[in-house]
């Protein structure tokens, strides 16, 4: 599962450009009709993301949003916080130009950068006060994930907040079992077709790679977070939300 919607692919014909769209179109409804039912708890995790700015961040907080796809619950949150800039990172062309629209009303300087977003933390070299990873993470290997960590830590320069949502599994879970899980949810899901529910579960078996949360937290500790801890699990325990400061 993740917040962005489809990645952008080279097209070298105007009837594989109209497939490639209707695609995303076909991927982008099915998403937004997850959100607007609250199927994943956006509400609630990005209130609680909104909750941990106001009381956490500095003043004119500079805000990372990694993987950022169409941005548009970010911004429906950030627009009343006291942000002093946002940067958002995607390897989606489609997904940035929806952001684009969805960020106009922030009241703060706005920076869309179009790439992969395990490079992009790896080359960071501007100052940030706040990361914000929105189930993409665990697309990545074990690794991988710690190596971004790792960016992130430094990117934030030991003073700033690193917040992250993530798929976890129970401890002594394995993968199959959390993807079982999920397949349980079915009718809870009855808003989905039974089409688009299974193109989720199909994503979720090539693409989607779950850590338990003390893994979840051990990585945040060994990249050189001081504290991390778990602030909220989805009703439904597919994921939950980490954050991570010195």
């Amino acid at each position: 599962m993740a917040s962005s919607s489809s990645e952008s692919m080279p097209v070298t014909s105007a009837d594989e450009a109209t497939g490639t769209q209707d695609i995303f179109n076909k991927e982008l409804e099915t998403y937004r009709r997850v959100v607007a039912t609250n199927l994943m708890f956006h509400r609630e995790v990005y209130g609680l993301l909104r909750d941990l700015l106001v009381e956490h961040a500095p003043g004119s907080f500079r805000f990372l949003d990694v993987a950022c796809g169409d941005a548009a619950a970010s911004a429906a949150m950030l627009k009343t916080t006291a942000i002093g800039g946002y940067v958002g990172i995607d390897l989606s062309e489609a997904s940035l130009r929806l952001a684009d629209r969805a960020l106009e009303g922030l009241p703060c300087p706005v920076e869309l950068r179009r790439g992969d977003f395990a490079e992009a933390m790896a080359n960071w070299s501007e100052p940030v006060d706040v990361i914000w990873i929105g189930m993409s993470l665990h697309h990545l290997a074990t690794e991988g994930k710690a190596r971004l960590m790792r960016h992130a830590r430094r990117a934030l320069g030991g003073l700033g907040l690193f917040v992250i949502w993530e798929p976890t599994l129970f401890e002594g879970e394995d993968r199959a079992a959390w993807l079982a899980r999920f397949s349980l949810q079915r009718d809870r899901w009855s808003t989905l077709s039974d089409e688009e529910f299974a193109a989720m579960k199909r994503h979720m078996l090539v693409a989607d790679f779950p850590e338990t949360a003390d893994t979840w937290l051990g990585m945040g500790r060994d990249a050189g977070f001081r504290r991390a801890e778990e602030i909220f699990m989805m009703p439904n325990r597919m994921g939950r939300v980490f954050r991570y400061w010195n």
